[in-house]
């Protein structure tokens, strides 16, 4: 009898702490437990060792109230004594929160098989788009130490095309290369708009209604989705989540008199379905800076929810890409705030193009699923435990064409 395959993934947050790497974390793990591997997922914080649907997930403990304790740098030290100490598994997988996770994954592989790096954002490279300047020798230290640290990975796993192409421009030989792109969460079900619990809530009645649901960080750009609302009162804007950027954007609806756009926290999980069919129209957007250093994961939500997509951002993008390809939305420059004002006029008075962009939108989600993405994932995995000679993996991406 062949002996079970196992696997380790390392990241700071797993469910129930919030966060999108958790999430598809939580999805994927779920998915190679079923499909008979021994699983373990190592995460931040308190709280025993639990058996969760077939994966064991270990927690690294807090390390106190201490104020040096709390940060990413902390976590990162935790998670890898932590991971030093567990029994061996035969892949070892880090991802990229806590930041620089990437730069242990050599370490953590000469205690357990071999290393895969899950990238789900790029750093240093990403840092300053965040806000975060760094003295410039430090960052060129840090981009080499990187650099040279997925070129010891047995393989990188990026989630678009465009991460990938910056990854083999840091060296990365194409061959270790995957592009795997983030699913929608397998509880996105489409919806009809009408009798939608929320629209009734906000009393929002037959208005033409356009969405942003997901993170406001420094990298989501939002001054064009606000100027556009401002020439745009007939139609309503639901702004839903959290983030650092979230304050400047509650700011300037208060300054503007924006009353044609609702702020709200993020909704709880059982709400997800009737938050994202509230809305005629989704907006997703992205610092064009940050293209190959990031992708936006609510597109995928999206086309899952059967709704056409505005990706504010640049159009290399994997996000742009998909949107393009299944022609189930536009891509547009995150500043022009006339130009988005124009799209969403010509989606309101237009609305059998909405009917349509959302129909090829779930089509495109059905191609993409946590299974199938699953399977690639393992697929390459797998190859590194057991490395066939003169074969190179690629994981696909259905209905995709990759060049």
């Amino acid at each position: 009898m062949p002996e079970q395959p196992s696997i380790l993934f390392i990241n700071r947050v797993f469910p129930p702490s919030h966060g999108a790497t958790g999430r598809v974390l939580a999805d994927l793990a779920e998915h190679a437990a079923a499909a008979g591997w021994r699983v373990t997922v190592l995460a931040d914080g308190a709280g025993e060792a639990i058996d969760w649907r077939g994966v064991r997930v270990v927690r690294t403990g807090t390390g106190g109230d201490r104020p040096w304790a709390r940060g990413y740098l902390a976590a990162l030290a935790r998670l890898v004594v932590r991971g030093l100490t567990l029994p061996r598994h035969d892949v070892v997988v880090t991802m990229t929160d806590p930041p620089f996770l990437a730069l242990v994954g050599p370490l953590l592989a000469a205690r357990h098989g071999a290393a895969l790096h899950w990238c789900h954002d790029l750093y240093p490279a990403l840092l300053p788009v965040l806000g975060l300047r760094l003295p410039a020798p430090l960052a060129g230290w840090l981009e080499a130490a990187v650099g040279w640290a997925l070129r010891r990975h047995g393989r990188v796993v990026a989630i678009g095309r465009c991460m990938a192409e910056r990854l083999a421009g840091m060296g990365v030989a194409r061959e270790r290369l995957s592009v795997v792109p983030n699913w929608a969460d397998p509880g996105i079900r489409p919806a009809p708009r009408d009798g939608n619990p929320l629209r009734r809530e906000l009393g929002l009645g037959e208005r033409f209604t356009v969405a942003y649901a997901g993170n406001m960080g420094l990298a989501h750009p939002m001054d064009g989705v606000l100027e556009a609302a401002a020439s745009l009162p007939e139609v309503d804007f639901l702004l839903v989540g959290e983030g650092r950027g979230r304050q400047a954007v509650a700011r300037t609806v208060r300054e503007r008199g924006l009353a044609n756009v609702r702020l709200l926290p993020f909704q709880p999980a059982g709400r997800l379905n009737e938050t994202l069919a509230a809305a005629d129209l989704h907006l997703a957007s992205m610092a064009v800076e940050a293209e190959g250093m990031l992708v936006p994961c609510k597109v995928a939500g999206t086309l899952a929810a059967g709704r056409p997509c505005l990706f504010l951002g640049p159009g290399g993008s994997e996000a742009a890409r998909c949107l393009t390809e299944h022609g189930c939305g536009a891509v547009l420059d995150p500043r022009d705030g006339a130009g988005l004002a124009a799209a969403i006029r010509g989606y309101a008075a237009d609305p059998q193009r909405c009917a349509a962009e959302g129909a090829r939108a779930l089509a495109a989600s059905a191609l993409w699923s946590a299974d199938v993405a699953g399977e690639r994932f393992l697929a390459a995995a797998a190859a590194l435990r057991r490395p066939a000679p003169h074969t190179v993996y690629a994981a696909p991406v259905p209905g995709r064409s990759h060049g």
